[in-house]
């Protein structure tokens, strides 16, 4: 079988599938391994260090007309006029958020598979691209606005007196959320942050950070995969009221919620900001959904009576040569787990639904979507 990795399209998006590196233990697999040309270039990695490890740089019509499988990070949109009955796709497909693009792909006829329905189980870790994009998101959230805050993150003892740490407040302590608080903290800030899910009170003071308490009734607040869950908007209105006062106090403010497959919740209204002092800044790492500042514009820079604040839309890209790697370890080793003992000596790819890993994550297959949960959307 042939494994083909696309140069992605998507407007921003430097990141590419599989990285140099990930080729030979391809190969190895029995696998024959094509690149797009220009595919890794954004992310530092151009077509000659391809060849050198094993690939075949190609075009993309080629590409996609000879390949049984296709490893992408955006699998949608697509172009159905590329794809073919039978081929396997796999990449991020936003199948909970934007369901309709699965069901117009359906017809094609291949196997989509997506990377964000990773079931959160042991086997599945090293599957798990959202956590490592989460990752790279929080730490990068915190350098934007380090960058931007007109002062400085540590406290200095000086010659000219001693600097105050900054203030940052952390709402979300998913996997980006803690990656910031660790980031933050490395750069010497003062760090508080707060969940809905009081579980993660100990994993936030293990990094040095305070855990803010709310007296708000959260018992239902993680759903069984770890994520947390949607609440109603008089909880978030309650919340809200509560947090003013620590919104006002920070110079930085990062926030993280997602609910998978439904716009980010409100978490910072304009009252909220317009609290802060000048010069103080909001990051918003849930801009593709919507944010969870009332100001946000995505990929846009927004100043409000002298409050900055900043909506990256994809902020793994802006960091796509380590994206990319772990993307790329995550990617190979599902396919590897698709493939099965003796999946590279078969003339395509066999997909066993008994499987946990394979079912949670297959959208399409032989004309049809066939998951329940984007079905039903």
């Amino acid at each position: 079988m042939r494994v083909g990795v696309p140069k992605e399209t998507l407007p921003g998006e430097t990141r590419v599938a599989v990285i140099p590196a990930a080729v030979p233990p391809l190969v190895k697999a029995g696998l024959e391994v094509a690149v797009e040309s220009g595919a890794g270039a954004a992310a530092g990695f151009p077509d000659e260090t391809y060849r050198s490890q094993g690939a075949t740089v190609i075009s993309r019509p080629e590409l996609f007309r000879t390949s049984d499988i296709v490893l992408q990070v955006r699998a949608t949109p697509a172009d159905p006029s590329l794809l073919r009955r039978g081929q396997t796709v796999i990449g991020f497909a936003d199948p909970l958020g934007n369901p309709q693009a699965i069901r117009q792909l359906a017809p094609t006829g291949i196997n989509l598979f997506s990377m964000e329905l990773m079931p959160r189980i042991t086997r599945a870790q090293s599957m798990d691209a959202l956590s490592s994009m989460a990752t790279i998101a929080g730490y990068k959230g915190v350098l934007l606005a380090a960058t931007t805050l007109p002062r400085m993150f540590p406290m200095l003892m000086t010659a000219a007196g001693t600097i105050s740490p900054a203030r940052v407040f952390i709402m979300g302590a998913g996997v980006a959320g803690l990656q910031a608080i660790s980031t933050a903290r490395r750069l010497g800030a003062k760090v508080e942050a707060y969940d809905v899910r009081p579980a993660v009170k100990e994993q936030v003071q293990s990094l040095g950070a305070r855990f803010v308490e709310l007296p708000l009734d959260a018992a239902d607040a993680e759903d069984k995969g770890g994520y947390a869950k949607a609440q109603d908007e008089s909880f978030y209105r309650r919340q809200r009221e509560m947090m003013m006062k620590v919104v006002a106090a920070s110079d930085v403010v990062i926030t993280t919620a997602l609910i998978p497959g439904k716009p980010a919740p409100i978490l910072v209204t304009r009252e909220m900001v317009e609290a802060m002092a000048p010069g103080s800044v909001v990051v918003d790492l849930a801009a593709e959904r919507g944010g969870n500042c009332e100001l946000t514009k995505p990929d846009q820079i927004v100043t409000h009576q002298g409050v900055t604040i900043l909506g990256p839309s994809n902020p793994p890209a802006l960091v796509p040569y380590h994206a990319s790697q772990m993307y790329s370890k995550n990617i190979t080793t599902f396919l590897t787990h698709l493939l099965g003992k003796t999946g590279a000596a078969e003339p395509s790819l066999p997909i066993n639904v008994d499987d946990e890993i394979t079912k949670e994550t297959l959208l399409t297959r032989e004309g049809a979507v066939v998951h329940q949960r984007v079905g039903a959307a």
